[in-house]
């Protein structure tokens, strides 16, 4: 099984996952990021879309369905993976290739209102405060969230849960 951690950046994907990660047992994190970063690192680079934006290379998304199977007939038991989709159709071509090797999703969208995101960022102390990067994906976020994201998932508001609150009704979802 497979539960995705989605949302923007600030909705607390990362720390949730890790604390997801002990309540679930024979689980597992696996960030989709590093396989981007991967992809990121080959040189001469690849032939990048006019993007930095590793999701809209042709070779992430098989590439994270393939990874995360092979860990699973590995290693068995459950993967957290927190991973921000917010284009529908990377999120749809990532879900029917789990599908298509019978790999269950659960799949949670970290949700906060935007004035708590953008104060989420501004304090990062890991990334940095501020970071344009994480800002400019507000949008993007609020649009998939209007438009197909929150009927895609279930949907857990983090603006004023803790961590540990949203990692516990995450597990208690996947339990029962």
């Amino acid at each position: 099984m497979i539960v995705w951690l989605n949302g923007t950046h600030g909705a607390g994907k990362t720390t949730t996952g890790a604390l997801v990660q002990r309540l679930l047992p024979d689980s597992r994190v696996f960030d989709a990021e590093k396989v981007g970063e991967t992809l990121m690192d080959i040189t001469p680079a690849l032939p990048a879309p006019g993007t930095d934006n590793f999701q809209d290379w042709p070779p992430w998304r098989p590439l994270v369905v393939e990874t995360a199977r092979r860990v699973l007939d590995y290693a068995g038991g459950t993967l957290v993976m927190p991973m921000t989709v917010l284009v529908e159709e990377y999120w749809r071509e990532i879900a029917d290739g789990l599908a298509a090797h019978r790999i269950p999703v659960r799949h949670f969208v970290l949700h906060a209102d935007q004035d708590t995101l953008r104060e989420r960022i501004a304090q990062d102390t890991v990334v940095g405060p501020d970071s344009p990067f994480r800002l400019r994906y507000l949008e993007p976020y609020a649009e998939a969230a209007r438009t197909w994201l929150h009927a895609e998932a279930e949907v857990v508001d983090t603006t004023r849960l803790t961590p540990g609150q949203a990692a516990l009704r995450i597990a208690e979802a996947v339990k029962g």
